[in-house]
């Protein structure tokens, strides 16, 4: 009889391969002999799916499938091979039992890896750099030194004296990890003899003892670029820590810090400044001028009348962002200075001042502040 291997796997005919394998892995886990003990009708389910699956996984079978249907895949069918397709489903010798069919999805429930040998990789590496707020304008680069496992230049990296091939590992055989039954659970672990790896060495190099790996310090330039800013990271593939037996190396990450400026504070792109203006300029009004990160010097006009804490944006002169030509703004915050130290006539001046100062048109806000406080108390 004709099966439907995408109505058993609960999936349409144009489900994706992803689609696919996560439906067959929920099925899997729901219908496995292990959870369902003596349950015929869950290991006849457990079956049909993995024929269903074995099929649509590969994308030759389920072509083949979706024209002539699930006879191509029985014996006498597709390609007149006995059993179909490699074979056709035969459950004790195609799959090797429940144990192998489960080993795709095992490793999300007991945290274990797929039995196949894994190289170890070299773990990745932190730096912590610190630069001025003029470097991280202009950009600049940085030497930096670190000790880490490097690779061995006696044997490579392979950690065979005189690189001789490795044998398979006589304790799991190539696979790099055991399993053990413990009720219904299957725990995977990497294997001791190898570490994971799937072989072990006859000869091991004498340097660093079959490791492939030694201790060594590195010595790099780092370009950090123009506007980079606190805590911004450089990632340099490959510099960190070497792999072990020729493993991939880590990377190394150089972590920014932008040490405080005695005059700029930094917010985002832009850049804050405070700067002192004399009482007489901010009450008849003038220019000053200020210098900008870059060396060049600002022109701002100051209007009369002008009172501390009053803002001017200069566009396009802050910091560059990073990997652009584009730049923040410049914004000077005005301080309107008291004059101290005065001398005689000086005071006389103001004295004079303060007998013709009409409050209400010379100092609104002062006018209106003490109106407002006088009228609490009426």
């Amino acid at each position: 009889m004709a099966k439907d291997y995408y109505a058993i796997l609960g999936v349409s005919r144009g489900a994706s391969q992803d689609e696919i394998k996560k439906a067959y892995r929920k099925l899997a886990v729901q219908y496995h002999p292990d959870k369902n003990p003596g349950n015929k009708q869950a290991e006849e389910k457990f079956k049909e799916i993995n024929e269903a699956y074995d099929v649509l996984k590969d994308e030759q079978k389920r072509a083949a499938y979706d024209r002539y249907g699930s006879d191509a895949f029985q014996g006498g069918g597709f390609g007149g091979q006995q059993g179909g397709f490699n074979g056709g489903f035969n459950f004790t010798s195609g799959f090797s039992g429940f144990s192998d069919i489960f080993e795709d999805i095992m490793g999300n429930f007991t945290g274990g890896r797929q039995a196949r040998p894994q190289k170890q990789p070299g773990s990745d590496i932190r730096y912590d750099v610190s630069i001025t707020l003029e470097e991280a304008f202009h950009g600049t680069k940085k030497n930096v030194s670190y000790t880490t496992f490097v690779r061995c230049s006696s044997c490579g990296g392979s950690g065979s004296e005189g690189n001789k091939k490795p044998t398979v590992c006589p304790t799991c055989r190539g696979m790099g990890s055991m399993r053990f039954n413990q009720g219904f659970v299957t725990i995977e672990r990497t294997c001791a003899t190898c570490g994971g790896v799937g072989s072990v060495l006859s000869d091991p190099c004498k340097k660093c003892s079959g490791s492939g790996r030694v201790k060594g310090t590195k010595n790099l330039e780092v370009t950090i670029p123009a506007g980079v800013a606190t805590g911004n990271r450089i990632r340099i593939g490959g510099e960190g820590e070497a792999g072990f037996k020729g493993a991939e190396s880590g990377d190394l990450y150089v972590f920014v810090n932008v040490l405080p400026h005695k005059i700029f504070v930094r917010r985002d792109n832009d850049l804050y400044c405070r700067a002192p203006i004399s009482m007489i300029k901010a009450a008849l009004g003038d220019e000053i001028e200020v210098p900008d990160l870059d060396g060049k010097k600002c022109t701002i006009k100051i209007p009369h009348g002008t009172q501390s804490g009053a803002q001017f944006r200069l566009k396009g002169n802050g910091m560059p962002v990073v990997n652009s030509s584009r730049r923040g703004d410049l914004i000077v915050e005005a301080v309107v200075e008291t004059p101290v130290s005065l001398t005689k006539r000086q005071k006389e001046l103001l004295e004079e001042f303060g007998k013709e100062e009409d409050e209400k048109t010379n100092s609104p806000q002062s006018f209106e502040f003490f109106k407002k406080l006088k009228s609490l108390f009426d």
